[in-house]
């Protein structure tokens, strides 16, 4: 686990997110709509030429687990760290969300409207395809959401956690992440998430909730010049 985990994006996009993905033995990313998330097969030596043909001049692209200098061609737009978090506490009770509604192709405006405002990670109208994703309505509006995104192996991550800040304080999201991660421990899978290394109030909830630090991982956003 601890292998797949250490360079998980590329595991997901050249295993079973790979009808997702475009690209080579060497570099990939999710398709266009999705997350606009690239791996590389060795994060040590990544290897840019064969990411170029994916990206386009200027497009923002997320990348994990690799640090120095980016090659003649290519802007570090952001450079951050995160913590990957993996699930270690008990099962949740009876599903704690009853009232979340199974996210649909119809709702992609609204998960992108949604997760326009809060900023939970990239995300891209075709994003909620990845996995199961649910989300609280009030009166026909989406006013939060929790889903799955990168897949590997056992493995599956909880992504795009978010709730609209009009309605903050209600428990939503931690009862949809909660949902999920019962879902994923009675298919016989393990939960991870990545949290902001500055995000603190998250980090120490999920760690109450029953997640451990894995480790402390870079992640960068890139663009091609």
């Amino acid at each position: 686990m601890n292998q797949l985990l250490d360079n998980i994006a590329w595991n997901a996009l050249s295993g079973a997110h790979a009808k997702f993905s475009s690209g080579n033995d060497r570099a990939r990313r999710y398709a266009p709509g999705f997350s606009p998330i690239a791996g590389f097969a060795d994060t040590r030596h990544p290897d840019f030429d064969a990411l170029a043909p994916l990206c386009e001049p200027g497009e923002a692209v997320y990348c994990m687990d690799w640090t120095g200098v980016a090659p003649t061609g290519w802007n570090i737009d952001v450079d951050a760290t995160m913590y990957r978090m993996v699930w270690v506490g008990a099962m949740p009770g009876d599903d704690p969300a009853l009232e979340a509604v199974p996210l649909r192709p119809e709702h992609a405006a609204q998960a992108v409207e949604l997760a326009t405002l809060t900023r939970p990670g990239p995300f891209g109208p075709h994003t909620p395809e990845l996995g199961e994703y649910f989300g609280c309505f009030e009166d026909g509006r989406l006013i939060a959401m929790t889903g799955e995104r990168m897949h590997a192996g056992t493995l599956h991550e909880i992504s795009g956690v978010c709730t609209h800040p009009d309605f903050q304080g209600r428990g939503l999201a931690r009862r949809l992440m909660e949902k999920l991660i019962r879902r994923q421990l009675l298919r016989g899978e393990t939960p991870f998430l990545h949290v902001m290394r500055d995000n603190d109030s998250a980090h120490r909830l999920y760690l109450r909730m029953g997640f451990r630090d894995h480790c402390e991982a870079a992640v960068r956003v890139i663009s091609r010049c």
